[in-house]
């Protein structure tokens, strides 16, 4: 058992409990819970972004990838932040102008659309908890790893800090806490990164093999396209990332966010390349084995035994844990809200408070990834993640760039193109896990559903809004107008804590 790691997670972990029982003392009511009261600054904001969108795909599967198969996975990181840039053009200011609370929430507001809300809900909860799975089992794995523990319970630890920071500090707390793992996650990955290409240097800069990957690609050109879309367009629809934009003050400061996110993250991914790089010099052995543990074993393999490599060995742990903590307070946080928004809040819990509620939403939402998690084993957990943020990329995204942009959107389209794109990623994604490969172009279509799912989505839903075009909402220029006008221009205080809309008040 390495003491070091084992003092560097117990800390991060303490941390994030002390910190979200800080953030529970400044909660209010229902809006803190949901949407931090929307008073949460662009810097501060952007660093909360920062620290639950850097998951453990980012934290260890990236470097693992570039270590298995070369500078061809260099894709993978240049999507995850170029998503940043579609975001900021078409999605982040209008959101916030909405006044949603969730995703549902602004299916049905500029649709009218109950129905739709259910099917939004749905596909909420799906690309959350399937989200989450990997963040679960990544916590198992490196916990087992730096204590010899048995991997169940990293998966029970982390599902119970976050599950318990989530249900007593929602939004207002999260909000803390993943601004300080940003910044944690940040100093974990690059002053190691400082010291291996030190010892790099020092030992005569060996050459790095790049003639050839010692695995076969995941894919060929259609793969690789695919996944461009899948990583460029899916952050646009991953709804724990839209929910932190309903936290900004007004749209302007929803911009200003993006903008900053766009170098946070980007100043990030520099540090996961020179681990896989290096990773071909130190320790070959693991690109034909579990290669996303290379960023934990890598300080190790190259400093050799000694107390620097015992104390990088444990920053890097320590921030492995803390990227799973994050990223699953995040993810958890948008799951809850929609259950206590969409679904209790309409069922027979109804008349219960709202933050008994969104707590026992919680409660819930924590508890069935966490079983999961416990029950599926051997999930690569970059895959899976590319895998979420393709049913992201397929169902909300075409959903958000037309109800923002186009007038003609009807709720019949919506739901027909979230169905056709959406419900297909989500077929591909439980074929590709749960069966036999297919054999070549379908391989590698159901292995990167992206290049089909998205342009499939956004065919069906103008197709079918134009056959539907007499069901276009008859309120739709004045919801237009809210997304698009400056606050000041059509007179709404979007810096108010609103109230989450009844059913029978959230038509537009």
């Amino acid at each position: 058992m390495d003491a070091y790691a084992l003092l560097a997670i117990a800390t991060v972990t303490v941390a994030t409990v002390a910190i979200g029982a800080w953030g529970v003392r400044l909660v209010r009511g229902t809006s803190d819970l949901l949407v931090a009261s929307r008073m949460v600054s662009p810097t501060q904001n952007a660093a909360a972004i920062g620290g639950e969108y850097l998951s453990a795909a980012s934290f260890l599967g990236v470097a693992g990838l570039i270590l298995a198969y070369g500078a061809q996975m260099l894709w993978y990181p240049v999507g995850f932040a170029a998503g940043y840039l579609a975001l900021l053009l078409f999605v982040a200011a209008p959101l916030r102008r909405s006044g949603a609370f969730t995703l549902p929430d602004f299916c049905e507001a500029r649709l009218a659309s109950p129905r739709l809300r259910r099917l939004a809900t749905a596909f909420v909860l799906f690309i959350g908890w399937f989200y989450l799975l990997p963040q679960l089992q990544g916590a198992g794995l490196t916990f087992g790893i730096v204590t010899g523990a048995p991997r169940w319970v990293g998966v029970v630890l982390v599902g119970a800090v976050v599950t318990g920071n989530v249900a007593f500090g929602g939004m207002r707390s999260a909000t803390y806490v993943q601004a300080f793992q940003y910044w944690l996650k940040l100093t974990a990955i690059a002053v190691p990164a400082f010291f291996l290409l030190a010892r790099w240097r020092d030992d005569g800069a060996p050459a790095i093999p790049v003639d050839e990957p010692w695995l076969a690609p995941t894919g060929g050109l259609v793969a690789t396209y695919s996944l461009i879309l899948a990583t460029f367009l899916g952050t646009m629809g991953l709804p724990h990332v839209l929910a932190r934009f309903y936290t900004n003050p007004d749209g302007g400061s929803a911009r200003r966010t993006t903008t900053i996110v766009l170098g946070l993250v980007g100043l990030f991914y520099l540090f996961p390349t020179v681990y896989g790089v290096l990773g071909r010099v130190y320790t070959p052995e693991l690109a034909t084995g579990r290669n996303d543990t290379v960023v934990l074993l890598l300080p190790g393999a190259a400093l050799g035994p000694g107390l620097t490599a015992d104390l990088l060995g444990a920053l890097v742990a320590a921030g492995a844990f803390a990227a799973f903590l994050s990223t699953s307070n995040g993810l958890l946080t948008s799951v809850a809200g929609v259950l206590a928004n969409d679904v209790l809040a309409r069922g027979r819990l109804a008349g219960w408070g709202p933050l008994p509620l969104f707590r026992a939403a919680a409660l819930f939402a924590g508890a069935v990834p966490t079983v999961l998690a416990l029950a599926v084993h051997g999930l690569n957990v970059s895959q899976v993640v590319g895998l979420a943020f393709a049913v992201a990329a397929s169902s909300f995204c075409p959903m958000l760039v037309l109800g923002i942009w186009w007038r003609g959107l009807t709720a019949m389209g919506a739901a027909a193109g979230i169905l056709a794109g959406g419900g297909s990623a989500v077929v591909a994604v439980l074929w590709t896990i749960f069966l036999p490969p297919s054999p070549g172009l379908a391989a590698d279509l159901l292995a990167q559903p992206a290049a089909w799912t998205v342009p499939l989505s956004f065919v069906v839903m103008v197709t079918v809004s134009l056959a539907t075009r007499r069901r276009v909402p008859a309120a739709v220029g004045t919801m237009l107008l809210r997304l698009h006008a400056p606050e000041a221009v059509h007179g709404s205080d979007t810096r108010r804590a609103e109230t989450p809309r009844r059913p029978e008040t959230s038509r537009a």
